[in-house]
């Protein structure tokens, strides 16, 4: 079975984007790794922290509930900072992932990739989905990380379907659901462009729906965060079920054409 290296930019982004195809993929004996670019420094700061804990020290522990929850094999931590977003000063902050050489960030991840064997790696679209400037780099150094690996791996990008989400928007608008009123993945996001990628242009829709339960967890593992991870989980079920049911990936250099499947057999 393959090896799978997820790079995601922060901890809960495995959870909220790729734990239902990490699941299955433990599920079916594939060893499942992730890698976090940064270490989520500039996330929530909870009012339970303990003396002498940091929002980074919470955070990591929260990364190893989640990859409990997921069955994670092994958590790799690249060692940047959060950037924050588009326009924070943090952009260009020591040590910051967003404005770090792209060579020297995909060299670790490189070095990831060759400790691994690695079959798969996974990272973001070109715009990390919605703008977010670590997001984006993620996009660069899988690109860069897997082109310098020993072994290149093949190469696929977590992505949103965008014209998914306006379909079910739509529905729920037309149907006076409250939440629908203030939502447009057409809108611009943090750097102005819309949401994720129009379906004609993703390769594989994953079902997902059998490992709702897993999403959940992994995302309760994340509890500091409350403003993106507590409106998630306070999705009722069904609407629940619908965003998180199936995850998308693009394929650089694959035919055109959505595949309902799943991309990472051996």
């Amino acid at each position: 079975m393959p090896t799978i290296v997820f790079l995601h930019a922060h901890p809960d982004d495995e959870a909220s984007q790729t734990s239902g195809s990490m699941a299955r993929a433990v599920e079916e004996g594939s060893r499942v790794v992730v890698v976090y670019a940064t270490n989520g420094d500039h996330g929530e700061s909870p009012d339970d922290l303990a003396e002498g804990e940091s929002v980074v020290d919470r955070r990591r522990s929260e990364a190893e509930r989640s990859a409990e929850a997921i069955g994670t094999h092994r958590i790799v931590w690249l060692g940047y900072a959060d950037s924050g977003m588009t326009g924070w000063e943090q952009n260009a902050g020591e040590n910051a992932f967003a404005s770090a050489p792209v060579d020297e960030a995909a060299a670790r991840f490189a070095a990831v990739l060759d400790e691994e064997d690695a079959d798969v790696a996974v990272g973001y679209d070109w715009h990390g989905g919605y703008g977010h400037p670590d997001h984006v780099a993620v996009h660069r150094v899988l690109h860069r990380g897997a082109g310098l690996a020993a072994r290149r791996p093949r190469v696929l990008e977590s992505t949103m379907n965008r014209d998914a989400m306006r379909r079910f928007n739509d529905a729920a608008r037309a149907a006076g659901a409250p939440e629908a009123q203030d939502f447009d993945p057409d809108q611009p996001m943090d750097d102005g462009n819309p949401l994720g990628t129009p379906e004609a242009e993703i390769h594989w829709q994953v079902d997902v729906t059998p490992w709702l339960a897993t999403r959940r967890k992994a995302l309760e593992a994340h509890a500091s965060q409350t403003s993106d991870v507590g409106m998630m989980l306070g999705m009722p079920d069904d609407v629940f079920a619908v965003f998180f049911g199936h995850e998308y990936y693009i394929e650089a250099g694959r035919e055109p054409g959505m595949v309902r499947g799943w991309p990472f057999g051996a």
